[in-house]
Protein backbone atom coordinates (compact mmCIF):
# COMPACT_ATOMS: atom_id res chain seq x y z
CA UNK A 1 0.00 0.00 0.00
CA UNK A 2 1.20 3.50 -0.47
CA UNK A 3 2.16 4.53 2.97
CA UNK A 4 5.11 5.82 4.86
CA UNK A 5 7.33 2.95 3.77
CA UNK A 6 7.85 2.00 0.15
CA UNK A 7 8.24 -1.72 -0.43
CA UNK A 8 9.88 -2.51 -3.76
CA UNK A 9 10.02 -5.58 -5.95
CA UNK A 10 12.73 -8.21 -6.26
CA UNK A 11 13.59 -11.10 -8.55
CA UNK A 12 10.99 -13.42 -6.95
CA UNK A 13 8.55 -14.15 -9.68
CA UNK A 14 8.32 -11.06 -11.80
CA UNK A 15 4.56 -11.20 -11.62
CA UNK A 16 4.44 -11.72 -7.84
CA UNK A 17 1.90 -9.38 -6.29
CA UNK A 18 3.14 -6.88 -3.74
CA UNK A 19 1.54 -4.81 -1.03
CA UNK A 20 -2.26 -4.92 -0.78
CA UNK A 21 -2.40 -6.47 -4.27
CA UNK A 22 -0.90 -9.65 -2.82
CA UNK A 23 -4.23 -10.41 -1.12
CA UNK A 24 -5.65 -11.21 -4.56
CA UNK A 25 -2.86 -13.69 -5.35
CA UNK A 26 -3.73 -17.39 -5.55
CA UNK A 27 -0.59 -18.23 -3.55
CA UNK A 28 -0.23 -15.57 -0.84
CA UNK A 29 3.24 -14.99 0.55
CA UNK A 30 4.18 -12.43 3.19
CA UNK A 31 7.70 -12.23 1.77
CA UNK A 32 6.41 -11.61 -1.75
CA UNK A 33 3.98 -8.98 -0.46
CA UNK A 34 6.97 -7.06 0.93
CA UNK A 35 9.14 -7.53 -2.15
CA UNK A 36 11.30 -10.33 -0.73
CA UNK A 37 14.49 -9.89 1.28
CA UNK A 38 15.82 -7.25 -1.07
CA UNK A 39 12.59 -5.28 -0.94
CA UNK A 40 12.63 -5.31 2.85
CA UNK A 41 16.26 -4.18 3.00
CA UNK A 42 15.71 -1.43 0.45
CA UNK A 43 12.66 -0.22 2.38
CA UNK A 44 14.41 -0.10 5.74
CA UNK A 45 17.85 1.25 4.79
CA UNK A 46 17.00 4.91 4.01
CA UNK A 47 15.28 5.49 7.34
CA UNK A 48 17.89 3.49 9.23
CA UNK A 49 20.77 5.41 7.69
CA UNK A 50 19.04 8.74 8.34
CA UNK A 51 18.44 8.17 12.05
CA UNK A 52 21.82 6.53 12.71
CA UNK A 53 23.71 9.25 10.83
CA UNK A 54 21.85 12.10 12.50
CA UNK A 55 22.07 10.70 16.03
CA UNK A 56 25.77 9.92 15.52
CA UNK A 57 26.85 13.21 13.95
CA UNK A 58 24.09 15.71 14.74
CA UNK A 59 24.76 17.22 11.31
CA UNK A 60 21.74 17.48 9.07
CA UNK A 61 23.76 18.17 5.92
CA UNK A 62 25.86 15.02 6.25
CA UNK A 63 22.80 12.97 7.20
CA UNK A 64 20.90 14.13 4.10
CA UNK A 65 23.91 13.44 1.87
CA UNK A 66 24.37 9.89 3.20
CA UNK A 67 20.68 9.05 2.93
CA UNK A 68 20.47 10.40 -0.60
CA UNK A 69 23.62 8.53 -1.64
CA UNK A 70 22.16 5.27 -0.36
CA UNK A 71 18.92 5.77 -2.32
CA UNK A 72 20.84 6.58 -5.50
CA UNK A 73 23.05 3.50 -5.03
CA UNK A 74 19.91 1.34 -4.87
CA UNK A 75 18.74 2.78 -8.17
CA UNK A 76 22.13 2.40 -9.86
CA UNK A 77 22.40 -1.22 -8.64
CA UNK A 78 19.10 -2.05 -10.32
CA UNK A 79 20.17 -0.36 -13.53
CA UNK A 80 23.47 -2.24 -13.49
CA UNK A 81 21.70 -5.57 -12.92
CA UNK A 82 19.11 -4.73 -15.61
CA UNK A 83 16.24 -5.19 -13.20
CA UNK A 84 12.96 -3.33 -13.04
CA UNK A 85 13.60 0.09 -11.53
CA UNK A 86 10.03 1.28 -10.98
CA UNK A 87 10.05 0.27 -7.32
CA UNK A 88 13.46 1.84 -6.80
CA UNK A 89 12.34 5.04 -8.55
CA UNK A 90 9.26 5.37 -6.34
CA UNK A 91 11.41 4.68 -3.30
CA UNK A 92 13.96 7.27 -4.40
CA UNK A 93 11.22 9.86 -4.96
CA UNK A 94 9.78 9.24 -1.48
CA UNK A 95 13.21 9.52 0.15
CA UNK A 96 14.10 12.67 -1.79
CA UNK A 97 10.81 14.30 -0.76
CA UNK A 98 11.53 13.59 2.92
CA UNK A 99 15.14 14.75 2.65
CA UNK A 100 14.27 17.94 0.79
CA UNK A 101 11.63 18.78 3.38
CA UNK A 102 14.09 18.28 6.23
CA UNK A 103 16.84 20.24 4.44
CA UNK A 104 14.69 23.22 3.46
CA UNK A 105 13.28 23.59 6.96
CA UNK A 106 16.65 22.88 8.59
CA UNK A 107 14.88 20.50 10.95
CA UNK A 108 15.66 16.78 10.97
CA UNK A 109 12.23 16.03 12.42
CA UNK A 110 10.60 17.09 9.17
CA UNK A 111 12.11 14.08 7.42
CA UNK A 112 9.14 12.25 8.95
CA UNK A 113 6.46 14.83 8.18
CA UNK A 114 5.52 13.51 4.69
CA UNK A 115 4.92 10.12 6.29
CA UNK A 116 2.50 11.66 8.77
CA UNK A 117 0.61 13.35 5.96
CA UNK A 118 0.47 10.12 3.96
CA UNK A 119 -0.93 8.19 6.90
CA UNK A 120 -3.51 10.91 7.55
CA UNK A 121 -4.65 10.83 3.91
CA UNK A 122 -5.07 7.05 4.05
CA UNK A 123 -7.07 7.29 7.27
CA UNK A 124 -9.46 9.81 5.72
CA UNK A 125 -9.79 7.96 2.41
CA UNK A 126 -10.38 4.55 3.98
CA UNK A 127 -12.76 5.95 6.58
CA UNK A 128 -14.85 7.60 3.88
CA UNK A 129 -14.84 4.36 1.88
CA UNK A 130 -16.28 2.52 4.88
CA UNK A 131 -18.93 5.18 5.45
CA UNK A 132 -20.19 4.78 1.88
CA UNK A 133 -19.98 0.96 2.17
CA UNK A 134 -17.29 0.56 -0.47
CA UNK A 135 -14.39 -0.61 1.72
CA UNK A 136 -11.21 0.77 0.19
CA UNK A 137 -9.05 -2.30 0.68
CA UNK A 138 -11.75 -4.45 -0.84
CA UNK A 139 -12.10 -2.15 -3.84
CA UNK A 140 -8.33 -2.19 -4.40
CA UNK A 141 -8.18 -5.96 -4.08
CA UNK A 142 -11.11 -6.57 -6.40
CA UNK A 143 -9.71 -4.19 -8.99
CA UNK A 144 -6.49 -6.21 -8.97
CA UNK A 145 -8.49 -9.43 -9.36
CA UNK A 146 -10.89 -8.16 -12.00
CA UNK A 147 -9.94 -4.71 -13.30
CA UNK A 148 -12.65 -2.77 -15.08
CA UNK A 149 -13.00 0.53 -16.87
CA UNK A 150 -16.72 0.17 -17.60
CA UNK A 151 -19.76 -1.37 -16.01
CA UNK A 152 -18.60 -0.11 -12.63
CA UNK A 153 -21.97 -0.66 -10.99
CA UNK A 154 -22.11 -4.32 -11.97
CA UNK A 155 -18.48 -4.82 -10.95
CA UNK A 156 -19.17 -3.22 -7.59
CA UNK A 157 -22.31 -5.27 -6.97
CA UNK A 158 -20.56 -8.49 -7.88
CA UNK A 159 -18.41 -8.47 -4.75
CA UNK A 160 -20.45 -6.23 -2.44
CA UNK A 161 -23.45 -8.56 -2.73
CA UNK A 162 -21.36 -11.37 -1.27
CA UNK A 163 -22.09 -10.73 2.42
CA UNK A 164 -19.19 -12.73 3.84
CA UNK A 165 -16.66 -11.16 1.49
CA UNK A 166 -18.04 -7.67 2.04
CA UNK A 167 -17.82 -8.03 5.83
CA UNK A 168 -14.26 -9.33 5.54
CA UNK A 169 -13.27 -6.34 3.41
CA UNK A 170 -14.85 -3.96 5.93
CA UNK A 171 -12.86 -5.56 8.76
CA UNK A 172 -9.63 -5.46 6.77
CA UNK A 173 -10.15 -1.84 5.82
CA UNK A 174 -10.72 -1.01 9.48
CA UNK A 175 -7.54 -2.90 10.35
CA UNK A 176 -5.47 -0.75 8.00
CA UNK A 177 -7.04 2.39 9.41
CA UNK A 178 -5.92 1.24 12.87
CA UNK A 179 -2.36 0.78 11.61
CA UNK A 180 -2.17 4.26 10.09
CA UNK A 181 -3.81 5.79 13.17
CA UNK A 182 -1.44 3.95 15.53
CA UNK A 183 1.53 5.35 13.65
CA UNK A 184 0.26 8.88 14.16
CA UNK A 185 -0.71 8.36 17.81
CA UNK A 186 2.73 6.99 18.67
CA UNK A 187 4.96 9.08 16.45
CA UNK A 188 3.42 12.57 16.37
CA UNK A 189 4.02 13.18 20.11
CA UNK A 190 7.68 12.24 19.58
CA UNK A 191 7.84 14.69 16.68
CA UNK A 192 6.30 17.48 18.74
CA UNK A 193 8.68 16.87 21.66
CA UNK A 194 11.74 16.68 19.38
CA UNK A 195 12.68 13.11 20.30
CA UNK A 196 14.42 12.29 17.03
CA UNK A 197 16.05 9.02 18.09
CA UNK A 198 12.79 7.63 19.47
CA UNK A 199 10.88 8.87 16.45
CA UNK A 200 13.28 7.23 14.01
CA UNK A 201 13.16 3.96 15.95
CA UNK A 202 9.36 3.99 16.12
CA UNK A 203 9.18 4.71 12.40
CA UNK A 204 11.31 1.66 11.63
CA UNK A 205 9.38 -0.65 13.96
CA UNK A 206 5.99 0.55 12.76
CA UNK A 207 7.06 0.37 9.13
CA UNK A 208 7.92 -2.99 7.57
CA UNK A 209 7.33 -5.17 10.69
CA UNK A 210 3.85 -3.74 11.31
CA UNK A 211 3.10 -3.87 7.58
CA UNK A 212 3.98 -7.58 7.59
CA UNK A 213 1.71 -8.23 10.57
CA UNK A 214 -1.25 -6.35 9.13
CA UNK A 215 -0.96 -7.83 5.64
CA UNK A 216 -0.87 -11.31 7.22
CA UNK A 217 -3.92 -10.59 9.39
CA UNK A 218 -5.67 -9.16 6.32
CA UNK A 219 -5.04 -12.36 4.42
CA UNK A 220 -6.36 -14.47 7.31
CA UNK A 221 -9.59 -12.45 7.30
CA UNK A 222 -10.06 -12.43 3.52
CA UNK A 223 -8.69 -15.79 2.37
CA UNK A 224 -11.70 -18.05 3.00
CA UNK A 225 -14.52 -15.73 1.83
CA UNK A 226 -12.45 -14.69 -1.18
CA UNK A 227 -11.78 -18.32 -2.11
CA UNK A 228 -15.49 -19.15 -1.87
CA UNK A 229 -16.35 -16.06 -3.89
CA UNK A 230 -13.85 -16.99 -6.61
CA UNK A 231 -15.33 -20.49 -6.79
CA UNK A 232 -18.84 -19.05 -7.18
CA UNK A 233 -17.56 -16.78 -9.94
CA UNK A 234 -16.09 -19.75 -11.77
CA UNK A 235 -19.35 -21.69 -11.55
CA UNK A 236 -21.29 -18.63 -12.69
CA UNK A 237 -18.95 -18.12 -15.65
CA UNK A 238 -19.31 -21.78 -16.64
CA UNK A 239 -23.10 -21.55 -16.45
CA UNK A 240 -23.11 -18.36 -18.51
CA UNK A 241 -20.86 -19.98 -21.13
CA UNK A 242 -23.15 -23.01 -21.37
CA UNK A 243 -26.21 -20.79 -21.75
CA UNK A 244 -24.55 -18.80 -24.51
CA UNK A 245 -23.52 -22.02 -26.24
CA UNK A 246 -27.11 -23.26 -26.21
Amino acid sequence: MAGEDTVVETRKPKNAAKGIASLAADDFSIMDSMGGIRGIVESILPGLIFIVAFVSTGQLGMTVALSLAEAVIQLVARLFQRQSIMGALSGLAAVVLCLVWAWLTKDARNYYLPGFLTNAVWIVALSVSMLISIPGIGACNEFVRKPTLSGFGAWLARWRDDGALFRAYMKVTGLWILLFAARLVVQVPMYLTDRIAWLGTARLIMGVPCFALVIWLSWLLVADPLHRHAEMEKRSDITDSSTIGD
